[in-house]
This record gives C-alpha cells, structure tokens and sequence, in this order.
C-alpha cells in the first residue's frame, strides 16, 4: 500500500478511534443519568420524611423518571446513536479498510513502528 493510502486509511481509523471514545462518553452519560434518577428517588424518600412533601412532589413531578431529551432515556439516545452512526462508521470504516489495506487495522502505526525501530536500530 502506497503511503498516501495508507495515510488516508490511518486518518479514517483514528477518526473511528475518536468515535470509540465518544461512545464511550454517551455510555458514561447513560449510566451516570440513571445513576442519578435513583438518588433522586432517595432525596424524594428523605424530603418526605423530613416533612417536605410539596418539595418531594415537586422532584417526583418535574423530574423522577423523566425523559432526558424529548420522549427518550438515555438508553434510547445510546440505541439510536449506535444505530445512525456508530454501526454505519464501523460499517464503512471496515469497507474501506478491506478494501484498500487488506483488513489491516493499524497500517499506519505499524509503519510508524517499522520506522521508529529501524531508526533505534540505526542508533545503535
């Protein structure tokens, strides 16, 4: 594979690998909002027995179990990320890939090391 390819191959996997990252922030954002809903549940529990009930109905109301964007949870905003794009990047990241490098992921950092090993090697 000529090094232009392989550049271009390189940008699209680190893009991907971006990606990776970002999925794993909106997991994190899932996880840590439902995490939430259930300490709300508990601060609903103490404001009741604290005597606070229209505070506790108002937490209840306005935001127990509540959709975080309009008609979803954040499982929903999970599965629609990874169906509108997330599994269309892999999909097509993949294609490209198969058909420019041979299925090889890493090209481009294997050329990197190659490199920086033969250049420790030439130091010696």
């Amino acid at each position: 594979m000529d090094d232009k390819t392989t550049d271009a191959v390189g940008k699209l996997r680190k893009a991907l690998e971006t990606t990776e990252r970002a999925r794993g922030h909106l997991y994190s954002f899932h996880q840590l909002t439902g995490t939430a809903d259930f300490e709300l549940g508990d601060a609903v529990e103490a404001l009741r027995a604290a005597g606070h009930e229209d505070h506790a109905d108002r937490v209840q109301r306005e935001l127990l179990g509540h959709d975080v964007l309009s008609g979803r949870w954040t499982f929903q905003v999970v599965e629609e990320y990874d169906d509108s794009y997330y599994d269309v990047f892999r999909d097509v990241e993949q294609a490209v890939r198969d058909d420019l490098a041979d299925g090889e992921r890493h090209g481009l950092e294997k050329r990197m090391k190659e490199e920086r090993q033969r250049k420790s090697d030439e130091a010696r």
